[in-house]
């Protein structure tokens, strides 16, 4: 079966097929670097590394472009609040962000352009939109998007421009004309920063987020590719933005596919520093191991609502120890990739969910369906095919002793361990979230821990 995807465009399921057979062009909107980047980032960007990991084992080759923002409102306040430059700031956040995104086994891009690198290109295709009529000059020194004048605006959010203004809020002395307009350039103001105006045929300021994409994006892979994805709170007005302006200069179609994450919740609430429940991924490094909290992120599809918690995270840790333990009883000691045999009827039931839209749910089933295997019959075959098809997934490739040694004695899980998983489980329970609860028990048995629950709770022992 070739490979299908839902393209949120036409909010459906289409086969994939490239502007240029075996090549594959791909852009993705990054992080803007102000601070350090969160779960709902990780989210975000290990999406999207399955989606190119799983191009690659495809076949295709596979240019993969994810961004910077270096320049914005936030990062600009953020280096006055410091004292120090914005290129300062930008450099600390970046340092970080790839030490953290490294700790979850997300490979770099093809190209990661920085905005401030491509000013010159922004400049351009605001000139473009000004020549064809779409851009205008406000009395505030602004250069503004005219929406209305850009056949096809909603497309992308299957909303119509009535509906759209209807949640729009535009303070009367912002120079637009027209509330669903956007900014392209910002007008320079007198107490921001030297490092923060740019000259321009418009005058000093800088560009606005929207049209930073679209010129990275042109530049690197052409005025029309294949796909573009990003979150889902992106859709709009983001990525409705990024067409207007892209097809508005070039009179061409922007992008082919449109690829959306869901929402990242925390406990089942939306994650908010004034909720307290906001967590940066070095945060959660601290007590997860950067693989145990990429196995939890791909057991749900990249498009479901991902809730996350510290029960979640304890499951995916047991999870995950078993299809490692399953690797080292098969005595499968080393950390070397392995070549999958795709005529296998597990290899095919893994490449059929990845090849429907990415079903890493599906694909990961798969990997437990071989682990038991192996348990049972201690399998060579199944022990290296479960290595190869988790290494598509960047699973699984370091030597098991050496991940197993992680927080356990030398029979299994530890006591503390084993006390977490009954608290991850009362905590689930409570929740009603009963099949993660009757999951967390079946992993311990499968670890050899049975638990009773009485009055007093729950207690363990080894079976």
């Amino acid at each position: 079966m070739s490979l299908r995807l839902f393209n949120s465009l036409s909010r459906q399921i289409e086969s994939f097929v490239p502007l240029t057979p075996g090549q594959v062009r791909m852009y993705v909107c990054g992080m803007t670097i102000y601070d350090f980047c969160h779960v709902g980032h990780a989210r975000m960007m290990m999406s999207f590394d399955v989606v190119q990991r799983w191009l690659k084992v495809s076949g295709y080759r596979v240019t993969y472009v994810r961004n910077i923002t270096d320049i914005d409102d936030k990062i600009i306040r953020r280096a006055v609040e410091r004292g120090i430059t914005i290129r300062e700031l930008t450099d600390e956040m970046t340092r970080a962000m790839h030490e953290d995104i490294a700790a979850l086994g997300i490979e770099p891009p093809t190209h990661e352009p920085r905005a401030t690198e491509y000013v010159g290109q922004m400049l351009d295709l605001i000139g473009k939109l000004e020549h064809k009529g779409l851009a205008y000059r406000a009395p505030n020194g602004d250069v503004n998007y005219a929406v209305r004048k850009f056949e096809g605006y909603g497309k992308l959010s299957g909303k119509s421009l009535d509906q759209l203004r209807a949640g729009e809020r535009v303070a009367v002395d912002d120079g637009k004309l027209d509330p669903l307009d956007f900014v392209l350039w910002k007008a320079a103001k007198a107490e921001e920063p030297a490092d923060a105006k740019y000259d321009s045929p418009f005058g000093a300021g800088r560009p606005g987020w929207h049209i930073e994409c679209s010129a990275m994006s042109c530049a690197l892979l052409g005025e029309h590719f294949d796909i573009h994805g990003g979150g889902l709170d992106l859709q709009f007005p983001h990525h409705e933005n990024e067409i207007a302006q892209s097809e508005g200069a070039s009179g061409q179609p922007f992008v082919n596919y449109w690829l959306h994450n869901g929402f990242l919740n925390v406990d089942n609430e939306k994650m908010s520093k004034s909720l307290g429940n906001f967590f940066t991924i070095r945060d959660v490094l601290k007590d997860y191991d950067g693989e145990t909290i990429r196995f939890f992120m791909l057991r749900v599809h990249y498009r479901s609502p991902f809730n996350f918690s510290d029960a979640g995270l304890d499951d995916a840790r047991i999870g995950l120890r078993r299809l490692y333990t399953a690797l080292d009883a098969a005595s499968l000691s080393d950390g070397a990739a392995i070549d999958v045999n795709w005529s296998h009827p597990m290899a095919a039931r893994f490449k059929a969910a990845m090849d429907e839209d990415f079903n890493t749910p599906i694909a990961v089933s798969v990997l437990f369906d071989l682990a038991a295997e192996v348990n049972r019959s201690g399998s060579a075959e199944a022990a290296h095919l479960l290595k190869g098809l988790a290494g598509c997934l960047g699973l699984l490739q370091q030597a098991p002793k050496a991940y197993l040694q992680g927080g356990v004695s030398g029979d299994g899980l530890d006591a503390a361990a084993i006390e977490a998983l009954i608290v991850a489980r009362a905590d689930a329970k409570k929740a009603r979230d009963f099949a993660l609860a009757d999951r967390i028990r079946a992993d311990l048995a499968a670890q050899g821990i049975e638990l009773k629950d009485g009055p007093q709770g729950t207690t363990w022992v080894k079976a």
